[in-house]
């Protein structure tokens, strides 16, 4: 029987990183399925999920948490492949001129709506023309069935003329 894990994983940059833990991942049976990481302010930070043998789980827990010593913050959870509650995915794409809490503004309108976000990817970059700073996101969102693309990119809208939004629905 295998058991899904996910970990997260941050610490300060160093080559052959991700090589270290796709080796302590393979020497442990343990399929690698999804993952996000990332390069931020000098840190590496990482979000994966795997499948293992359960009788191996243990052994490999022991295998990442001693990369702790290293210098790594290492968190492990065994999770269970819930149920999705959302019928359709709507990919959208933010830019704006940046500002603080674009983020919070953006989040609780789809909270409002029992919008469930799924991926978030976001920066900030400067402006070729004006030299400001522009802020960009692209989110994946799960919608309810009673909610439309639509509704998501007029309530988003209503927050600003200075919002720019491109909707994908998939």
């Amino acid at each position: 029987m295998y058991v899904s894990l996910v970990i997260t994983i941050l610490g300060t940059d160093k080559l052959g990183l991700v090589s270290s833990i796709s080796e302590i991942l393979e020497s442990h049976g343990a399929n690698w399925s999804e993952s996000r990481m990332s390069h931020l302010a000098g840190k590496f930070a990482g979000i994966l999920q795997v499948s293992v043998n359960k009788t191996d789980k243990d052994a490999l827990t022991a295998s990442l948490e001693a990369l702790q010593s290293k210098g790594l913050k290492i968190h492990i959870e065994t999770t269970q492949v819930s149920e999705k509650k959302t019928s359709k995915t709507l990919n959208i794409e933010i830019l704006c001129q940046d500002r603080v809490g674009i983020i919070n503004d953006v989040t609780e309108v789809l909270a409002k709506l029992n919008v469930n976000i799924e991926e978030l990817e976001s920066s900030v970059k400067e402006a070729s023309m004006s030299g400001g700073m522009l802020f960009s996101a692209e989110l994946t969102l799960g919608l309810p069935e009673d909610i439309t693309a639509e509704a998501v990119e007029d309530s988003l809208e209503e927050m600003s003329d200075q919002l720019m939004i491109d909707v994908k629905l998939n």
